[in-house]
């Protein structure tokens, strides 16, 4: 048998919440959880139309998807990002962004001796799946804080989770140069990247910072955020040719298959503006009222730029502040999970329903 769970990662960090949720719960009016961005209003149609459209699906789906559905993320990609000169066999379907990231190190070859660079506030996910494959890993958000060593992948991300801080061109340019004198691989996660409420978002594969050459280069994308379809598992990375085929090569192996009918789907929304755009205003709105709210207890809120959440702080330690929001009844996310650097911070997430957000903005004011 191999080592156990335990020895190999660290504990789930929303299984460490439980004591905060229960007494969040005990409140009159019932928990707000602001803790987990999950979408929570409805899939739109479009995605249900062709869901059900594609439905009749008795064979098995490729791995790599078919050329339609590929060709949808390239079209989107120019459409809403100004991303040019992408090619559908630069693009490979994965089930959800999550999965894709959590096997990439393992499914790219790497393992003990190889480095990997993550920011220092990031999603565990990419430390995770570093240590699931046996690397270093390091959490820098620059390349001087890197040192003397060539990491062998280094993420980027943004519209940041937790932080909402947005990355400029210049800065994704200088790091891509960087990167590129060195051979390092740049993995950039934008599964935020229409979620931009200060400031413009900018696609590492944009002309601005890549030179219109995606060599080195992969950004991951999701539609779980953007339409509402984390029920789905329907996401893509793009980018570097020959990065992609060497994923490809390896998943058909694993047989990582997103499910035909949620391929179509996937098309079908990325096909779509207008029910993002409907969302994005859902979550002006939301984002606007807990904002105001928060500011008005004595909260300050730090970046929070993009994304889907509000970083907050009362400059305690972050547990601390959770306790006296579970005490109202609102249950956040601890800066804690994403690093030491957010040991006094919280992520509020504003993905809650209009009814849960003016509960919170109730009991905050």
């Amino acid at each position: 048998m191999g080592r156990p769970v335990s020895a190999r990662f660290p504990d789930f960090p929303w299984d460490t919440l439980a004591a905060a949720k229960t007494r969040a719960a005990e409140h009159p009016g019932g928990i707000v959880d602001l803790s987990i961005g999950t979408p929570v209003d409805p899939t739109p149609e479009v995605a249900r139309a062709a869901l059900v459209a594609a439905a009749d699906a008795p064979g098995y789906p490729t791995v790599l998807g078919p050329v339609e559905v590929r060709q949808a993320a390239v079209s989107w990609l120019e459409r809403r990002a100004g991303v040019t000169g992408l090619r559908p066999d630069q693009v490979l379907m994965t089930i959800g962004s999550k999965e894709l990231i959590a096997n990439l190190p393992v499914q790219l070859g790497l393992g003990a001796g190889d480095l990997v660079v993550f920011p220092e506030l990031a999603y565990p996910t990419y430390e995770v799946g570093a240590r699931y494959a046996g690397c270093e890993v390091l959490a820098a958000d620059s390349t001087v804080a890197i040192g003397p060593r060539t990491p062998a992948l280094l993420y980027l991300n943004s519209p940041a989770n937790p932080s909402g801080r947005i990355l400029g061109a210049d800065h994704l340019r200088k790091v891509v140069t960087w990167a590129r004198e060195r051979g390092v691989l740049v993995v950039s996660d934008e599964c935020y990247l229409e979620f931009a409420w200060e400031g413009a978002a900018v696609s590492v594969l944009h002309p601005d910072v890549s030179g219109g050459d995606h060599t080195g280069l992969l950004a991951v994308h999701s539609t779980s955020k953007r339409s509402n379809l984390a029920g789905y598992r329907a996401a893509f990375v793009a980018g570097d040719a020959a990065v992609v085929a060497e994923l490809l090569a390896v998943r058909k192996h694993l047989g990582f298959m997103v499910p035909a009918p949620v391929q179509q789907a996937m098309a079908a929304t990325l096909a779509d503006d207008t029910h993002v755009d409907d969302q994005l205003q859902r979550y002006a709105r939301r984002r606007l009222r807990l904002r105001a709210a928060l500011e008005s207890a004595g909260y300050t809120v730090d970046h929070s730029e993009g994304a889907l959440y509000l970083w907050a702080t009362r400059d305690e330690p972050c547990r601390a502040t959770v306790d006296r929001l579970a005490e109202v009844g609102i249950l956040v996310a601890p800066g804690d999970f994403y690093g030491p650097a957010g040991a006094r911070h919280v992520r509020v997430a504003f993905t809650a329903s209009d009814e849960r957000v003016e509960a919170a903005v109730s009991r905050l004011t």
